[in-house]
């Protein structure tokens, strides 16, 4: 069939703002209890509500394992994680309104397992089932006169009333990762101290439980300065493993454990990623199918695979499965659980049988019903940027089943930045990105140095650079894709969140390219956010930028709001009203600025949102102001009609 053509911009497409919103439900934290598969769901449709989901060892429909009210989400480090477990049949988990830990038996009512009106948060639950205890991280926040607070591993009876919360290791900033040997007989833990972010460099401490549970003979196994370690693991037989990037890659190991120390033995020596950053608890890229034998997700170029490997040839075989993303490994009972996505397929999780080699859904994304031809697949691409150094992003195209740009137009761009800025763009399908294409946008998303997934060398290339060497990096994509005829130079916008909110700030702030931009809970002034962040990110930033306060002068020069008088495109900011990552008056300081000079600018802020948009009402509502935002500033007509934003100065 011919397609229409219309001007980029405007076209009709069959992919609305409510649906990327329900495509944004987000699944997380796979568990695994005898036979029965655990997962947690935030839906956008429940006011962003956390779901600890359950579906049983035969199959069957899923079912909602945690009661109506509660939400599984833990406010340790704001970002959360880890914030059930299941054993059993019962389930522990920190409901999000009093951050208490509770268990909920099947047909029981949720018992309170912490007390209440204690400002305490739990995350990262592990069941001692010798013990009849959890143990888990705790933030304590009861310091008193309002200072940081204190981070350390505990213990907690696993059933009402049956005796004290007990400390197990503290004494660092940070801790996570606690995991008991299938013995019962030993704990291990990761913790790491100010300025470092675990990515950075962490430890790796085991030690002996004894029957009473107590900790004795802690000894560190690895990690340091400069070396990052991620999911500690016992294997069957109960032999140590982690991942580690010593070697410039984050790769596997197995610690055989000498005297007082341990030597680290690669299993699959290899430039590749088998890790993320912890940005939240429980994260998990491996799994024991048997001693031996470990199913892992690893990701090279940007694309993710897994694969079987065997620990004592280090021979590593791919599965041959239709996904390009993987996460939340989990594996027993001769099958591995985890997430997966790719281009053409939403987020889900899924079942692999080890020994027949089928792979089923077990959890059930929306039906999209759309054509091949209206999804745009993204093409990773490497680009030259500043220094004489390479980038990396995933390019999407416009694509439509009907519409067509008029001859010799070339396409709108935006230019979208993922947050940390320490993480990865993903290739496995948005519909936030496909809403955008879907209408004649064409979408960079930009991996810039510093961004994970590329080794250790190209994750640390951000270090002393943030607001520079990213923004050298979304400049030198945009240009790219210009200078191959893939989008219009004179239409390029430039969109993030959080840290990518301060790219995009920077941006338009510091360089002339960008027409346009959208900041989401970004940040405008990085003394502010020194002054008001949360514990976590409170000295992320000395890696980032430059030392603070004894290099505040770096600090106010990389800030947008100090330079407001630099910034002269049009912006829109969109602000949770309860962020405690980023406070809403980053964004407000800005829109004042802006206001004041006469640019154009447009504001829209949430009651009830924190860092990240969760209810599907506001998650629609920030689609469709952009796309109106843009239709604006750019000159032409969405096709549907869409709630004005207000929009000073324009």
């Amino acid at each position: 069939m011919a397609r229409t053509t219309a001007p980029y911009g405007s076209w009709r497409s069959p992919i609305t703002a409510r649906m990327a919103a329900a495509g944004t439900v987000g699944l997380s934290q796979v568990a695994l209890d005898a036979g029965h598969v655990y997962w947690v769901e935030g839906r956008p449709a429940e006011g962003g509500r956390n779901v600890v989901v359950r579906r049983g060892a035969g199959g069957g429909p899923a079912q909602d394992a945690i009661p109506e009210g509660h939400s599984a989400r833990t406010r340790v480090h704001e970002y959360g994680g880890g914030a059930f477990a299941a054993d059993g049949g019962t389930v522990y988990y920190a409901n999000f309104s009093d951050q208490r830990l509770y268990r909920h038996r099947p047909g029981g009512a949720p018992e309170a397992l912490t007390p209440d009106g204690a400002d305490l948060r739990y995350a990262d639950l592990e069941v001692d089932r010798a013990r009849g205890r959890l143990i888990a991280v705790r933030e304590d926040h009861t310091a008193a006169g309002g200072g940081e607070a204190r981070n350390e591993i505990v213990s907690v009876p696993a059933r009402p009333g049956e005796g004290p919360v007990r400390v197990l290791a503290s004494g660092a900033d940070f801790y996570s990762s606690p995991r008991v040997s299938p013995g019962g007989g030993r704990l291990c833990w990761l913790q790491w101290n100010h300025p470092d972010m675990p990515w950075d460099g962490c430890e790796l401490w085991a030690a002996d439980l004894g029957g009473d549970g107590a900790v004795t003979g802690a000894r560190l196994i690895a990690g340091g300065p400069g070396e990052s370690i991620f999911q500690p693991e016992w294997s069957p037989g109960g032999a140590l493993h982690l991942v580690s990037d010593r070697s410039g890659w984050w790769n596997l190991y197995r610690a055989d454990e000498r005297g007082d120390g341990a030597e680290l033995r690669a299993l699959c020596p290899m430039e590749a990623e088998f890790a993320t950053p912890a940005w939240v608890f429980g994260m998990r890229t491996y799994g024991f199918a048997a001693e031996d034998r470990i199913v892992c997700a690893w990701t090279s170029g940007g694309t993710w695979s897994l694969g079987m490997l065997d620990a004592r040839t280090g021979e590593l075989a791919a599965f041959d499965l239709p996904y390009t993303d993987y996460s939340c490994v989990r594996v027993g009972g001769g099958a591995a659980v985890f997430r997966a996505g790719s281009a053409a397929e939403a987020p889900r999780i899924v079942r692999l049988d080890l020994a027949a080699g089928g792979a089923e859904p077990v959890s059930s994304p929306p039906a999209l019903g759309l054509p091949a031809a209206a999804l745009s697949a993204p093409e990773a691409i490497e680009f030259p940027t500043e220094g004489g150094a390479r980038a990396h992003c995933l390019f999407y195209p416009p694509a439509s089943a009907e519409f067509e740009g008029p001859r010799g137009e070339r396409p709108p761009l935006v230019v979208r930045i993922h947050g940390g800025p320490t993480g990865a763009a993903s290739s496995t399908l948005s519909m936030g990105i496909q809403y955008w294409t879907s209408r004649g946008f064409a979408v960079a998303d930009v991996n810039y140095r510093g961004s994970t997934g590329y080794g250790t060398a190209y994750r640390r290339a951000l270090g002393g650079a943030w607001g520079v060497a990213d923004v050298d990096d979304c400049v030198a994509a945009a240009r790219h894709l210009v200078a191959r005829g893939d989008a219009d130079g004179e239409r390029l916008a430039i969109a993030g969140g959080s840290a990518g909110g301060f790219t995009t700030l920077a941006a338009l702030t510091f360089r002339d390219v960008f027409c346009a931009g959208a900041s989401y809970y970004g940040i405008s002034d990085l003394e502010a956010l020194a002054r008001d962040t949360h514990k976590f990110e409170s000295r992320y930033l000395d890696g980032l930028v430059a030392p603070y306060p004894e290099r505040a002068d770096v600090w106010r020069e990389r800030s947008p709001i100090n330079c407001v008088e630099r910034l002269s495109r049009p912006v829109i900011l969109f602000q949770g009203m309860e962020d405690r990552v980023v406070p809403p008056n980053q964004a407000e300081m800005i829109v004042e600025a802006l206001r004041e000079r006469g640019l154009a600018v447009a504001y829209v802020a949430y009651e009830g949102e924190q860092h990240g948009f969760r209810r599907a009402e506001n998650i629609v509502r920030t689609l469709e102001g952009e796309l109106y935002f843009y239709s604006r500033i750019f000159g032409f007509e969405p096709a549907d009609p869409i709630e004005p934003v207000p929009i000073d100065n324009f």
